[in-house]
């Protein structure tokens, strides 16, 4: 199996490269790019749906022959709901930094390209706090299961400081639907302040994949199979964005059924 854990390879350019043949698996991909003031990143795959997240900073997006003008406004994931574009298969794009920019690229399996380019600006994101005490997390939907996609998930956690998230231990691992979905899934960690690290385990019922990692700010991670919490230590703050995709596009979670009693204590 592929290592689980991805630190980024570079300082600029394309710092971050998961392809399904690089992760082992057959749906999701994901780049992150770090561009400096005039810096491009481009892409477009026969196939494949993308989902571009201005993680930090602004570029000017084109989709095609199309300008979507400069898109982008916070300078880092903890401040405030992101700009965001989808773009169907076969379509090229291409973004030009405006300043520093902190770019994630989610893609998927499209072989229709039935679903147009579209803008997806902060305002009209869907966001939720789900848990309570330690356990609080903020969820922002970028490409939630109601909105129009071919194939991807996509959405932002904030969790704060000494807190847990995804959690109780839950998983999505069995084409089993109604009870449950295949879905693979990548974790894209940010640190705030960024010298902190939090912690992630993707582990399966019977042990055969238990992998327990310290993450850092920047790292990416990858849940093939298997729970997958994560934990935040003292004094900071986790964000991570997760993509996902699978063979149906749908989020149904089986949770730990060892630590189901935490849903109602």
């Amino acid at each position: 199996m592929p290592k689980l854990k991805i630190h980024p390879t570079a300082r600029d350019g394309r710092i971050v490269h998961v392809t399904p043949e690089s992760a082992g698996w057959k749906h999701v991909g994901f780049d992150i790019w770090k561009l400096k003031p005039g810096g491009v990143a481009e892409g477009g795959e026969e196939g494949r749906e993308v989902c571009l997240v201005f993680i930090g900073g602004k570029g000017q997006v084109y989709v095609g022959a199309k300008d979507f003008g400069v898109l982008g406004e916070r300078n880092s994931p903890f401040e405030g709901k992101p700009w965001s574009v989808y773009i169907p298969a076969r379509e090229p794009w291409k973004v030009t930094a405006e300043n520093e920019v902190t770019l994630a690229v989610c893609t998927a399996p499209d072989e229709g390209g039935k679903h147009p380019a579209r803008v997806i600006p902060p305002e009209g994101l869907h966001q939720e706090t789900r848990g309570k005490g330690s356990n609080t997390r903020h969820v922002t939907n970028i490409i939630p299961e109601w909105d129009p996609a071919e194939g991807l998930l996509v959405v932002e956690v904030i969790t704060p400081g000494g807190c847990t998230s995804s959690y109780p231990p839950h998983k999505h691992d069995e084409d089993n639907l109604p009870h449950e979905s295949l879905l693979e899934e990548t974790y894209y960690h940010r640190i705030n302040p960024p010298q902190g690290f939090a912690f992630q385990r993707v582990y399966t019922d019977d042990r055969s994949l238990d992998e327990a990692m310290a993450v850092e700010d920047g790292d990416v991670t990858l849940v093939p199979k298997g729970y997958h919490p994560c934990a935040t230590t003292h004094g900071y703050d986790l964000y991570y964005l997760n993509v996902m995709a699978g063979p149906k596009r749908t989020w149904k979670f089986h949770n730990a059924p060892e630590h189901e009693w935490l849903l109602k204590a």
